[in-house]
């Protein structure tokens, strides 16, 4: 047997172990349990919810909490219940593709950068840099406001930008260790092409904290969603999004009528903890 073949070998070993641990993990399981539950509502929501999200009763304006509205109603009738759970959707979907865009943008510099090192990647992180020093806030409005409306691709592309210069700096850290190993100096003496070296040579080596990068920036992309959502900037006034059922209707605290802001507020923050929970879960197996 070749030592490659042996490295292969124990490689899914260490794996299998991995995985073995991370199934007995408490906090992963919660989190999971936690984060299944709201991925189903984004899927099912309008088979879950008890009534059309967009259905008033006019005469059961900021109803409390009851057999009939679990949630309580807004100031249109609406049913709160309703409109939290066919919510999920958006600040899923949303959180879930602007981390994605954002890792693999990211994943690709950081790559190039440790990769190529030199004045490359001297370059590059100054430019990540300057990039990652500006606050999302800024960027998002500076964006809503030269496209001229809010929607949820905008919202996409403006957390994905965000994400992807601290991502970029993982992936480089990652990188600048690996490339010095003997598995991708034989790459190179193979004559195979940079892209092949990168993608699957070097990637999959540099995994775990990509991983675990990625589920700590989708906890931070939940909380961005429901912020851009809160200030307008993220999608349409009137939608079923969290943030922006919150944004409605934060005021009424004061008056005693608590429930159209609790509930969305809980949901934002059970799926936030549920991600936070899983990716201290993943810190703590793969030992990054």
């Amino acid at each position: 047997m070749s030592s490659s073949e042996k490295s292969e070998i124990s490689a899914k070993q260490i794996q299998r172990e991995r995985f073995k641990v991370l199934r007995s993990n408490k906090a992963f399981i919660i989190g999971s349990f936690i984060l299944m539950f709201w991925i189903i509502c984004a899927i099912f929501g309008q088979a879950i919810a008890r009534y059309p999200i967009n259905q008033m009763d006019f005469d059961a304006t900021y109803a409390p909490p009851s057999a009939k509205y679990w949630f309580g109603t807004d100031q249109l009738g609406q049913d709160i219940f309703s409109r939290v759970i066919v919510g999920a959707r958006l600040i899923v979907v949303i959180s879930i593709f602007a981390t994605a865009l954002g890792t693999a943008v990211g994943a690709s510099i950081g790559l190039a950068a440790g990769y190529f090192k030199g004045i490359f990647d001297m370059i590059v992180m100054r430019i990540l840099e300057a990039i990652s020093a500006i606050p999302v806030i800024i960027i998002a409005l500076l964006a809503v406001a030269s496209v001229g409306r809010s929607s949820p691709v905008i919202t996409v592309f403006i957390i994905g930008f965000i994400f992807a210069p601290n991502i970029a700096r993982t992936v480089r850290a990652a990188v600048l260790g690996e490339s010095e190993l003997e598995y991708v100096a034989a790459a190179r003496l193979r004559t195979e092409r940079t892209p092949h070296i990168l993608f699957r040579e070097v990637l999959p080596n540099v995994l775990p904290p990509l991983i675990v990068e990625f589920t700590v920036r989708l906890g931070y992309a939940i909380f961005a969603v429901a912020t851009l959502s809160f200030l307008g900037a993220g999608v349409e006034t009137g939608s079923p999004d969290w943030g922006t059922q919150v944004a409605e209707t934060w005021a009424l605290i004061f008056s005693n009528t608590w429930w159209p802001t609790l509930f969305p507020a809980l949901a934002i923050a059970s799926l936030a903890v549920s991600i936070n929970l899983i990716s201290d879960a993943l810190l703590e197996v793969f030992e990054i």
